[in-house]
């Protein structure tokens, strides 16, 4: 799928098809987490479809599908306590109902976007080579919210 596709898909199906709730949402980030280099957005709310059982989004009824927000760059690891990686200084497990407490930093700013959006989100961090290698090799689609995924 082309970005276009994806953020189509995005506004649509986790902003009601609402472009500047959206612009909204991207904006809270940006500003949340300024040592990011970039922000993403990925899984359902962009493919439009569960990657496990290939349910559609909100299979499960309205505002039960989460969006799988990626902060990217080596500043944004910073947040997670050390329980809260999957590989340590490089990839994080996502901030969510199941690990609540390894970004507490962060934690304020996932209650802002789930009001926002009346849907969970989950917030995990990665390096930008990461990113590209989940994106590209493992053909796990996202959708660039500000700046841009590049090798370190």
């Amino acid at each position: 799928m082309d970005e276009a596709s994806l953020r189509e898909n995005a506004i649509r199906l986790a902003f009601r098809g609402d472009t500047k709730a959206f612009e909204e949402f991207c904006r809270t980030v940006r500003e949340g987490v300024p040592e990011a280099d970039c922000a993403v957005l990925r899984g359902s709310a962009v493919t439009g479809f569960r990657h496990s059982d290939n349910a559609p989004f909100d299979a499960d009824g309205p505002g039960t599908s989460d969006l799988d927000l990626t902060l990217v760059g080596a500043e944004v690891l910073r947040y997670y306590i050390l329980t809260g990686y999957f590989i340590p200084g490089i990839h994080t497990r996502p901030l969510s109902d199941k690990d609540p407490d390894i970004a507490p930093d962060l934690v304020p700013l996932r209650e802002r976007l789930m009001a926002m959006v009346r849907r969970p989100v989950n917030i995990q961090a990665s390096r930008d080579w990461f990113q590209v290698m989940r994106g590209e090799l493992f053909d796990q689609p996202y959708l660039t919210l500000f700046g841009s995924v590049s090798e370190e």
